[in-house]
């Protein structure tokens, strides 16, 4: 016969097995954003840093942005699941970084029919169709100092139209701030992969982002979009996902 320990104790297994899941989803996501700036830091610095970059440099980022869309060429530390949430990656350069284009995205999505498709928005600032991506927060945190961020959900109209995450990572070049390396994953995607853990735990359960918006949940009372505000309540548990700007909430038990 169970007892009141014997649950709680189940429910604390679960709830960290939870954790786990969605560190390894999230973490390999971060993985694929570390190796796009890491190759973005050589893009942005040509000749050592001799000249200024210019468009045509952020083309030798284009075969890894691809693997990643595809999930090749995967780490070997990683499962291959982790990469195949990715839906769209690319390098947004700050503004002025770039000698011929002050203003630019090297962004591809993924094509379902072909091969990965490039992102191509207005980067004119005197035009009225004008993209200033620099006040999304996926693009506000890296530059304000977040090393990693965890933006919506949120419905991408300017992308796929899609209910999306956005993550993404700084990218800092000879000591400045050149520009941001962000992924796009699909929450239905994110949401079979870290669904399954969530269901194990008794009781309500839900992921938030650190803005406390709900990214993934196991009850209909928490969808993901809506907004969980702590206050101190004593009727849920919070657990961080490692060093993550993600945390698990649970019912207290």
């Amino acid at each position: 016969m169970s007892t009141p320990v014997s649950l709680a104790q189940a429910g604390h297994d679960h709830a960290a097995a939870a954790v786990a899941r969605v560190r390894e989803a999230a973490e390999g996501v971060f993985e694929a954003l570390r190796e796009v700036r890491d190759a973005a830091v050589a893009c942005v610095r040509p000749a050592g840093g001799a000249r200024r970059p210019v468009a045509a440099d952020l083309a030798a980022l284009r075969p890894l942005l691809w693997a990643r869309l595809r999930g090749g060429a995967l780490p070997a530390h990683l499962p291959a699941h982790v990469t195949a949430l990715i839906a769209g990656i690319g390098f947004i350069a700050a503004p002025g970084l770039l000698a011929d284009a002050p203003w630019y995205l090297e962004w591809w999505q993924e094509n379902p029919s072909g091969a990965p498709v490039r992102l191509l928005r207005n980067m004119d600032p005197a035009n009225s169709a004008f993209y200033d991506y620099t006040h999304w927060d996926w693009y506000a945190g890296p530059s304000s100092g977040a090393e990693r961020t965890v933006c919506g959900p949120y419905v991408d109209y300017l992308c796929t139209d899609e209910y999306s995450l956005t993550l993404s990572v700084p990218v800092v070049a000879g000591g400045s701030f050149a520009g941001v390396a962000a992924a796009d994953v699909f929450v239905r995607r994110f949401e079979g992969a870290v669904l399954p853990a969530l269901r194990e735990i008794p009781g309500p359960a839900f992921l938030v982002n650190a803005e406390g918006r709900v990214v993934a949940s196991n009850t209909a009372s928490w969808v993901a979009g809506s907004v969980y505000r702590d206050g101190g309540s004593a009727a849920f548990s919070v657990r961080p996902v490692g060093d993550l700007p993600l945390s698990l909430v649970t019912a207290a038990g």
